[in-house]
């Protein structure tokens, strides 16, 4: 008679983010969390990431707040000047512009603007993605934008492990984080991670090696990544997948790693494929590895206009696996 051999428990990504938010809080009395009906007498926010978090820590530390974005991202500006750990989750990405003058101006700077003597270790959460059939309001990934503001760390995991690993690290980080969730997978299940795992900041992950190609995403282009190179393997090409997790600053140290072994590489993410983060990342493995691809840098990203209402033209705008294994094919011919 054999040992039965238990399968490792799964959580859901959003499960691991109220994990990690739980953690944080036991871990330093310091952390605080402020948003938009995030208290559980208002229902645990949103999509439930906080639930229970009132109640265990208790509301002077799990505040809900008016909706004013303004206000949410000043107050936590503020809170972090004078030595807290704030929080501060901002209830879809789209909502981050009305806020833009307290993240660009005062949380990415302020540490610069008084020679390192404010610090401001806060961590922005929000939620974007499409596929959920919320409209243009309410479904940018705006990461580009993020990436481009000197000061702000910009955080996006693909799976419930990393979420839990790199919010833990976000929370802790001196510095301003933006932290970014994906709405359609909060509820993508993954193993549970231990209850010390942490993921730095800036550190990428090869969780798929490969000889013939690189394919380099974050957040949920990396279960596209995942799906293309399982069909790919069966025309003989071999694909190696990095998830950047951090996308300012991104791991460059592992991504020319990879493409100096693999000659060749697609870059892959749901934003729109026209100045998005890729084109950064390819601008910089051509800089750095010119002479050694076999093609130019593919770039696979979404349609160059709002995200669509309609389900159905939602569906042809949006990047999808199909458009990862083409752009292969056109590079490796």
């Amino acid at each position: 008679m054999t040992d039965k051999v238990e399968k490792p428990k799964e959580i859901m990504f959003a499960q691991a983010c109220n994990m990690a938010l739980a953690k944080a809080m036991a871990d330093d009395p310091k952390v605080i969390l402020l948003g938009e009906d995030i208290a559980d007498e208002q229902g645990g926010g949103v999509f439930k990431v906080t639930l229970g978090l009132s109640e265990k820590f208790g509301t002077d530390r799990v505040r809900s707040t008016p909706i004013s974005e303004q206000a949410i991202v000043g107050a936590a500006v503020g809170s972090a000047m004078v030595g807290y750990k704030p929080v501060a989750e901002i209830m879809l990405m789209n909502f981050i512009t009305v806020a833009m003058d307290q993240i660009v101006n005062h949380a990415a700077k302020l540490r610069f603007m008084s020679g390192g003597q404010t610090t401001v270790p806060l961590t922005i959460r929000t939620t974007t993605g499409a596929g959920t059939g919320l409209g243009g309001q309410h479904s940018d990934m705006l990461e580009a934008w993020l990436a481009h503001v000197p000061g702000l760390k910009v955080v996006a995991a693909s799976n419930p492990a990393d979420a839990y690993g790199l919010l833990y690290s976000s929370i802790m980080d001196p510095n301003p984080v933006i932290f970014i969730e994906n709405t359609p997978g909060y509820f993508v299940k993954g193993p549970a991670p231990a209850p010390d795992h942490v993921v730095p900041l800036g550190k990428a992950s090869v969780p798929r090696e490969g000889t013939d190609i690189t394919l380099i995403g974050y957040g949920s282009s990396i279960s596209r990544c995942h799906g293309a190179a399982d069909n790919l393997a069966k025309d003989g090409i071999s694909c190696e997948i990095v998830d950047l997790r951090t996308i300012a600053p991104f791991d460059e140290e592992t991504v020319l790693k990879s493409v100096a072994k693999t000659k060749a590489a697609v870059v892959v993410h749901e934003a729109v494929r026209n100045f998005g983060v890729g084109a950064e990342i390819s601008s910089r493995i051509h800089e750095e590895l010119f002479s050694e691809l076999k093609a130019p840098v593919g770039r696979v990203g979404s349609g160059y206009a709002p995200v669509p209402f309609s389900p159905a033209i939602e569906k042809a705008w949006m990047f999808n696996q199909d458009d990862v294994e083409r752009e292969v094919h056109k590079i490796l011919g």
